[in-house]
């Protein structure tokens, strides 16, 4: 398909669409690592939040707790001394005075004396005998509750202690007739809270914690806080506070971080506050789920470190963190789903996007604007002026005032085409003065080859001049052979028969139109004329061919001389070389011969800092290497002919070159005698030059080795010289 009638993406469009494109992407993955970041920074400010109100709650609600704990002792201190003073005393007739012996077997409070909302009641069961001793025991308990229990009933619902013969001294003034109402038979020491303190239950005597239980009028949950009193090795009371959960319950459920929730099990496993669970729901309610859900919860908390606040619930996506409620050793436990932490950085992200795409449609219609304005607009004015060129109108009209690169192009194609018209009218001349414009540049050619070998001379590269000399004599061949066909060509053209037709039109003018159409010579003297012009033309255009190649065959043999004249300036000395030039250097020296050979070049240099070395000999070497790969492939198709020129640095230190030809190769019994003196496999051939290039790479510290398969496999010369940086 023509070019001209190729369907045309216009450029603007074009940019706009890898601009677009490239831009989406770098929003695309911004938009990506920021959620990434938020996400990070997101869940690591929601698990610090998390572990601090875990750790400040669970502060918070050990409170209640530990002032129980506190009370105790003070209760179990003051106990004890009120005991020890009552030891050796008959307090009968204090007891009497208090306390009687009722009706129905028990021991009360006497009331006409008592005032439950401000003393302390007493109740012994029927058929418990009371001794002095229990006597004692009750009227310090007494007097102890009543010095002390008013002041803790403004954070506890009561305060009491128990005798382990089953006796009771409590202050309740919210339930102040309890005494009177009770059974005669109720026991104290088989309720919940008692078996925790006996020797055998606990012999560590510590503060123990009764489980959960609703209270019988209020039905409001409660634990009961109960520490042992041993005296003497013996177990003498129980002092216990009764202690309402409903406040600690309601906070828990109610009062938690946003998205998450609370719960509060005991050590066993037992479950103490749940938002939609209880102990009694578990059993009958829940489902499997949620059964496998808690027992993980319990489970993670039980095997945690000590130190870790907050753990992860993979397989559930939470997030948990645990404080222990020291007193009855509960653990409150926050859950934080995982999804509350990502959503926020989710949300962030998707504005990022949105923000990002507003601004790439912004951006690409702005830059849709400048591109049209700017560049679409001029390079249509380019492409008009193009083709204006292209069909010889070479008066074209471009914005040449602007001061960028687009006005620096036109100034450029102002100037192309002012030379291509001058070229046009220099081609219309090339035939005036042939003869002197040969004899003059063959003349200067001679010159030049004369000061090159005069050069190579005084350089003392003799075999880097004789490579020279050869390439400049295959192109002064060439330019004298052109020379002589342009000659021929002009000698050649049938110019007298223009002469001859002339007259013979001249003597035949007055009845000229008789003789073109009824004599014989005249009938064929159009058709004559048709053919002799169009060989004219002919012999014009191969004659400004051959001017062409005898300017290209010149401006060749400058390229020569100039690489030859660069090295026969430097003294020899070693100095800095850059390798891939200097190969590169005798490739073109040898260019004409490989080009006459149609030798293909391959091309491995490694990028390799100059080194110091002495570039006269090992550009010797190289010349000489390359001319001779060039004929050892003359045996070989036009097509198959490849010569592979590859530069390294080796692992020790030294700088390989390695130039391999597929050619004629070398047998097994020539490699030893390939550097000797005098040999060649070549009938002209003069044999110093592979001998030459060992003996200026052992001169150089370095080595010339070959290798070969056989006869027909090709051969690979190899110059390897120490790398010593520049």
């Amino acid at each position: 398909m023509p070019a001209s009638s190729r369907p045309r993406t216009p450029l603007a469009r074009s940019t706009l669409i890898k601009m677009g494109v490239r831009i989406a992407i770098v929003i695309a993955l911004s938009t990506f690592f920021s959620y990434l970041h938020m996400q990070y920074t997101l869940r690591t400010e929601a698990l610090a939040r998390l572990e601090q109100h875990v750790v400040e709650r669970g502060q918070r609600e050990q409170d209640i707790f530990l002032l129980a704990e506190d009370n105790h002792a003070v209760l179990k201190k003051a106990l004890e001394e009120k005991l020890r003073a009552y030891q050796n005393e008959d307090v009968s007739a204090r007891f009497d005075s208090l306390f009687a012996l009722m009706p129905d077997g028990t021991i009360r409070n006497r009331p006409e004396h008592f005032d439950g909302t401000r003393m302390p009641c007493v109740y012994v069961p029927r058929g418990v005998p009371v001794d002095m001793d229990m006597r004692r025991r009750l009227l310090a308990g007494y007097e102890v509750i009543l010095q002390y229990g008013p002041a803790f009933h403004t954070r506890f619902t009561d305060t009491f202690i128990t005798l382990p013969e089953d006796a009771l001294v409590m202050y309740w003034p919210e339930r102040s007739n309890w005494i009177f109402e009770s059974d005669a038979t109720t026991s104290i020491i088989t309720q919940d809270f008692f078996p925790g303190s006996l020797p055998k239950n606990n012999p560590k005597r510590e503060t123990t914690w009764s489980p959960i239980y609703r209270e019988p009028v209020s039905q409001q949950p409660m634990s009961t806080v109960t520490t042992p009193l041993d005296m003497d090795g013996r177990h003498v009371a129980s002092i216990s506070h009764d202690v309402l959960l409903e406040q600690l319950m309601a906070r828990t459920i109610n009062d938690h971080l946003p998205d998450s929730y609370n719960i509060i099990f005991r050590d066993d496993g037992k479950l103490i506050v749940h938002p939609t669970l209880n102990e009694e729901s578990i059993t009958s309610q829940a489902t499997e789920q949620q059964k496998a859900h808690l027992r993980s919860i319990i489970e993670r908390v039980k095997t945690r470190p000590p130190d870790q606040v907050v753990q992860e619930l993979p397989e559930y996506g939470e997030y948990l963190a645990v404080a222990r409620l020291m007193g009855p050793g509960w653990h409150f436990v926050t859950l934080l789903p995982e999804s509350a932490v990502s959503r926020p950085a989710f949300h962030a992200a998707r504005i990022v996007l949105l923000l990002g795409m507003v601004s790439l449609f912004l951006e690409l219609v702005i830059v849709s604007w400048v591109l049209r304005k700017q560049i679409s607009h001029p390079l249509v004015a380019f492409t008009q002026a193009t083709d204006r060129v292209a069909s010889g109108d070479f008066k074209v009209e471009l914005d040449t005032t602007r001061e960028d690169e687009l006005g620096q192009l036109a100034r450029s194609f102002r100037l192309m085409a002012d030379q291509i018209q001058q070229r046009e009218e220099e081609l219309r001349q090339a035939n005036e003065g042939l003869e002197h414009r040969v004899e003059e540049r063959t003349r200067e050619l001679k010159e030049v080859h004369h000061q090159l070998v005069q050069t190579a001379r005084r350089a003392g590269m003799a075999e880097i001049a004789t490579n020279v000399l050869h390439n400049v004599g295959n192109v002064l061949n060439s330019v004298y052979t052109s020379t002589q066909v342009a000659r021929e060509r002009m000698t050649e053209m049938r110019l007298e028969q223009v002469g001859r037709v002339a007259n013979m039109l001249e003597e035949r003018q007055p009845e000229l139109a008789t003789f073109l159409s009824q004599d014989e010579r005249g009938r064929h003297l159009t058709p004559f004329l048709g053919k002799l012009g169009q060989s004219l033309l002919n012999d014009r255009q191969e004659i400004v061919t051959l001017l062409e190649d005898v300017g290209r065959y010149t401006e060749h043999i400058g390229d020569i001389v100039k690489v030859q004249q660069n090295y026969a300036r430097t003294p020899r000395v070693h100095e800095p070389v850059l390798l891939s030039g200097l190969v590169e250097d005798a490739l073109r020296i040898n260019s004409a011969g490989l080009i006459r050979h149609q030798v293909k070049v391959e091309r491995h240099l490694a990028d390799l800092p100059p080194l110091l070395t002495d570039k006269h000999k090992v550009l010797m070497i190289l010349v000489n290497l390359v001319s001779n790969a060039k004929y050892a492939m003359d045996c070989m198709p036009v097509s198959e002919r490849r010569l592979l020129v590859r530069v390294e640095h080796t692992t020790d230190n030294l700088v390989r070159i390695a130039i391999h030809d597929n050619g004629m190769g070398i047998a097994p019994e020539l490699r030893t005698r390939i550097f000797q003196y005098g040999f060649t496999t070549r009938e002209e051939g003069h044999g110093f030059g592979l001998h030459s290039s060992a003996l200026a790479a052992q001169e150089l510290g370095g080595s010339l080795t070959v290798h070969s398969d056989g006869p027909g496999l090709g051969s690979t010369f190899t110059l390897e010289i120490p790398y010593d940086a520049a």
